[in-house]
């Protein structure tokens, strides 16, 4: 167990406003932390911080050991996977799913003719064997669904084999039957002891997977409540953070939440 993240007193200024204000937080490589919290909160900026993408305004972010003030991004950025549709937008919509996985080894958004390693070919087609992609390696991303183009966006971002794996929203905008697949796929993925810290965004308690060890509960650009999931995760803290009283209901490792009128 290694530490792979830490923030302290980390804030980020955006256009004059502060997005993320005063956050200490940390995380271990054995840990597969939830972020939930309000529209606003904070939730993307902390995940664009924690990718290398963004700066903190002041205080210290330390991902894998490397400063974001001073750390080499080209050096830092493969060592983490991000998967967001922000990402996914880089994409030329051309770019076959085998191509769009693969070019992540090279740090690339997209083919530009050069030739690929056969380590690489390899294990793209793994990956994409792993999150049930097999049989799209020649499809154009334009022609995926949208559980389809969710599941390519985590194939690549897991290709560069990261220490640390981001994903903003893995299920959002998805119909039912697409969302429990790729929760399910998650789910063991995040129980396998091999995979890295595992940190996903998300709006709604249903979309957590099974064998997610801790959430942070975000308001107002800070860590609101943070820490294991089964002593964090309580009626009281999500009222707190979404300002509405909420009811929460566990089912076999799942769960879900109501509005108490």
């Amino acid at each position: 167990m290694v530490q792979v993240l830490k923030f302290s007193h980390a804030s980020l200024v955006r256009d004059g406003h502060s997005v993320v204000s005063d956050l200490n937080w940390d995380v271990t490589s054995d840990q597969r932390w939830i972020i939930l919290g309000a529209n606003g909160a904070g939730k993307t900026s902390l995940l664009d911080m924690a990718a290398g993408w963004d700066i903190p305004t002041s205080g210290q972010v330390t991902v894998l050991d490397e400063d974001l003030a001073t750390a080499d991004p080209e050096w830092l950025r493969p060592r983490v996977g991000y998967a967001s549709s922000s990402m996914a937008k880089r994409i030329p919509p051309t770019e076959t799913v085998s191509d769009a996985v693969i070019t992540a080894a090279y740090a690339a958004a997209e083919r530009r003719g050069e030739q690929f390693e056969d380590i690489d070919i390899r294990r793209a087609r793994r990956v994409l064997a792993e999150w049930r992609l097999e049989g799209f390696s020649d499809r154009t991303l334009v022609s995926l669904s949208e559980g389809e183009a969710k599941r390519m966006q985590i194939a690549r971002s897991i290709m560069t084999d990261p220490e640390l794996l981001l994903l903003d929203e893995p299920t959002a905008g998805l119909d039912m039957g697409s969302r429990e697949e790729i929760l399910q796929m998650l789910g063991y993925f995040a129980g396998n002891p091999s995979a890295p810290a595992i940190i996903m965004v998300t709006h709604h308690v249903e979309e957590i997977p099974r064998g997610f060890t801790h959430v942070l509960l975000m308001k107002d650009g800070t860590a609101a409540h943070a820490g294991p999931i089964d002593s964090t995760l309580t009626e009281a803290n999500l009222s707190d953070v979404f300002g509405v009283k909420i009811s929460l209901f566990t089912n076999n490792g799942r769960y879900s939440a109501q509005a108490t009128l």
